[in-house]
């Protein structure tokens, strides 16, 4: 097997109650490019904590074979560790999947995108599980809690595939589990049609031209193309049409001024992709990268609020906005982000600006009705 065929796992995170789900290996060889792995347990053996402490005096890295990375994550799933760690190795596996679709370095088949797709589907499978008790305020803690990348676009993803989870969760608490699946891996491959947009655009937060972010734009017609438009075939378990939906409509605004469609309200938008468009908008203000600062909650919340109806489904909104627990204060800052605002640009700065309050009472932009009582003040 080759280098690639393994992953790594964490000693403290390996089962030591009950049948062992998977195989463990080390890599014996120590010339890199000529990695030799090794099995030194079994599936179906029960590990104790003495041989496991053995092998980690022995073995700086166990490994389990990428084929059984399910079994894996099922049975951390089903383990007493902390739900930070749960959603590390979740998110450790989503970065795998997503980096064998976004490679560019790899040559691309409808068969390595399907595999992947099935891939991703096991790995939302585990977050459903792991997000049960959660609401939208402590998933914001635990996400704020794990490890990120340089690249925006994995990051952002597994974010914005977590949060679509709890928000279709709180607007529809009876929902099914094939739902909340399908809702979490829509948003984890909502910019799938990022694989054709060159990364030197994809990762530049210095600011776009005109003629980079129209290339931007074509993302949600390429994802539609790479699932619909070729023979991308997957297993019954996954309805295309709906991740398809998802991937083509989570940047049409409800008011019908999105892209690239300008499609229009609750009739033309998918309810998956109106629930992602929400995910995607509050993940993109409120989630630290390294190298630009977010709104603080109360913040993003006040802002997102602005383009209720606009952007924004307005009863999906007020359902989220119900589930955030913030102190919505009279006197907070009244911030006023860029109509033009695209939770796909990895902005170094959001455009946002602070409207002052002598501007509010001055009235600005704003048409004063006078009655009788202020002709005879005049």
């Amino acid at each position: 097997m080759s280098e690639s065929s393994f992953f790594s796992v964490r000693y403290d995170l390996i089962q030591t109650e009950g049948p062992l789900t998977y195989d463990l290996y080390i890599n014996s060889s120590v010339v890199k490019g000529k990695e030799k792995f090794v099995k030194i347990f079994p599936a179906g053996g029960i590990l104790s904590r003495d041989e496991l402490d053995s092998f980690h005096k022995k073995y700086f890295h166990l490994y389990v074979p990428e084929e059984q990375r399910s079994s894996y994550l099922k049975s951390l799933i089903r383990s007493n560790v902390e739900d930070v760690h749960k959603a590390n190795v979740i998110k450790d596996a989503a970065l795998e999947y997503l980096h064998n679709i976004f490679d560019k370095e790899k040559e691309f088949s409808t068969e390595l995108l399907a595999k992947n797709i099935e891939a991703c589907r096991e790995v939302v499978e585990s977050m459903v599980d792991v997000l049960d008790h959660h609401d939208i305020d402590s998933l914001r803690n635990l996400i704020g809690n794990l490890s990120f990348h340089d690249f925006y676009t994995y990051d952002h993803s597994i974010n914005v595939s977590m949060y679509c989870i709890q928000i279709f969760k709180g607007l529809n608490p009876k929902a099914s589990r094939k739902e909340l699946i399908h809702a979490g891996l829509g948003g984890l491959l909502h910019d799938l049609g990022k694989i054709k947009i060159p990364t030197h655009i994809l990762n530049n937060p210095g600011g776009l031209s005109p003629e980079e972010y129209a290339v931007i734009k074509q993302h949600p017609d390429f994802g539609l193309e790479l699932l619909l438009g070729g023979h991308c075939e997957v297993n019954s378990e996954i309805d295309l049409k709906i991740i398809a939906r998802i991937v083509h409509e989570h940047h049409e605004n409800f008011d019908g001024t999105g892209y690239p469609k300008k499609l229009k309200g609750r009739e033309e938008i998918h309810l998956l992709a109106r629930v992602c468009t929400i995910a995607d908008f509050f993940d993109a203000i409120t989630t630290k990268r390294s190298y630009n600062e977010v709104l603080s909650l109360q913040d993003a919340m006040n802002t997102m609020r602005k383009f209720r109806a606009v952007k924004l489904d307005p009863d999906i909104f007020d359902v989220f906005d119900a589930q955030v627990r913030y102190v919505k204060v009279e006197n907070a800052k009244d911030l006023r982000l860029a109509d033009t605002f695209d939770p796909t640009i990895p902005y170094a700065k959001l455009p946002i600006e602070e409207i002052k309050k002598f501007s509010k009472e001055m009235g600005y932009g704003k048409i004063r009705v006078v009655d009788e009582k202020d002709k005879k003040k005049g």
